[in-house]
């Protein structure tokens, strides 16, 4: 008999559907204050969630500013020459530059052994070197780095600098969200266009018209005050925008089980032939990575982590989780129009939804 996989997901009515927090408020509210001595505005998005890491208080809080949209974690969400799903994304941001970065450290397409994400970041450089010299300033250009929480806007803002000054690592990187707590001092990623002391001479060339340089401000990642749909949250609990402790692992891992079923069940076929049941799934992989408690019992908890944490990093499929069409960005818009509440009554369903799991627990 062929295995068929599910074909809907079960409802999650209890689910939490916020992790808006007073680093959050309080990092967008720095970010307006900034704006008016900005010159470009550089937003991160998950390319595994092209639609869900989109934050739809950006586009108030950061209304008419110029922008630059790079989709990072490009080589988790499929092959290199899997390109459709770019140009449908691109076309989604006619007018504006729009970027894909690899974080990953496997070969590139021509097996020279690379570091994969170097010749995707070299084109942002590119773009930010054009950019600041059609605007000279003798000051120095300075541009912001936005994004949902955990989306690599720090990973991004190393590399620009280990690329554009041969620098090394000047932002905390980490596998959780909140890392980054406060909107940084800007950071030089590209130097002046006299510094060119001990520069290659190819470098020295790229330096021509860039004023006082280019200097990055890292920003703490923004998440959306309230999320009306329940499989989004899921998507962006997923891709580590929200804490682990925030949604239990085990239904998390239920979740991409569900995902990793509609690409092939063969992505987990070293641990178990193809299945719906998450426990079953998890007791076979706890018996082959030896990841058991007292007598022998799986561990179910860690043992969803570590299945969640292999997908995070390639190990596990490579695919998104969101839907690419022509229609889907004009479809997610009118969705939070309809139904998107503001701060304060997100806040109040929120903790509406708290106060009735209490409920729930009380009664048991």
């Amino acid at each position: 008999m062929s295995f068929l996989p599910r074909h809907a997901f079960p409802p999650l009515p209890s689910l939490p559907r916020s992790y808006f927090l007073g680093h959050h408020k309080s990092g967008l509210s720095k970010m307006k204050s900034l704006l008016s001595t900005i010159d470009l505005v550089i937003e991160c998005r998950d390319y595994r969630v092209p639609l869900t890491s989109r934050n739809p208080l950006f586009e108030s809080a950061l209304e008419g500013k110029e922008r630059v949209v790079v989709y990072t974690k490009r080589d988790l969400g499929g092959g290199a020459r899997d390109t459709w799903n770019e140009e449908v994304i691109k076309d989604w941001h006619k007018g504006t530059t729009t970027l894909f970065v690899r974080n990953g450290s496997t070969q590139d397409d021509d097996g020279k052994g690379e570091y994969a994400g170097r010749k995707s970041v070299a084109k942002v450089l590119d773009v930010l070197r054009d950019h600041a010299r059609a605007r000279w300033k003798l000051v120095g250009h300075r541009c912001m780095i936005i994004g949902m929480p955990n989306v690599g806007k720090s990973t991004l803002l190393n590399a620009l600098r280990a690329q554009g000054i041969s620098k090394g690592k000047v932002a905390a990187t980490g596998a959780q969200p909140g890392v980054t707590r406060k909107v940084s001092s800007g950071v030089k990623i590209v130097p002046s266009e006299d510094d060119v002391e001990g520069l290659e001479p190819g470098m020295r060339g790229k330096l021509t018209g860039v004023g006082g340089g280019i200097y990055l401000l890292d920003t703490p990642g923004v998440f959306i005050p309230y999320v009306p749909d329940a499989h989004a949250m899921m998507k962006l609990a997923l891709c580590g925008s929200v804490k682990d402790t925030i949604i239990p692992p085990v239904m998390l891992a239920d979740y991409l089980l569900y995902h990793i079923n509609i690409q092939s069940p063969t992505l987990y076929a070293d641990y178990c032939g193809a299945t719906n049941d998450i426990v079953e799934l998890l007791s076979a992989i706890a018996q082959k990575t030896g990841r058991l408690g007292k007598g022998g019992a799986v561990d179910t908890e860690a043992t969803a982590l570590w299945m969640i944490q292999r997908w995070r990093t390639g190990q596990m499929g490579r695919f998104l989780l969101d839907q690419v069409d022509e229609n889907a960005l004009e479809k997610a818009k009118v969705v939070e129009e309809g139904v998107a509440p503001s701060m304060n009554q997100a806040r109040r369903l929120e903790r509406e939804k708290r106060r009735e799991r209490n409920r729930a627990r009380g009664e048991r």
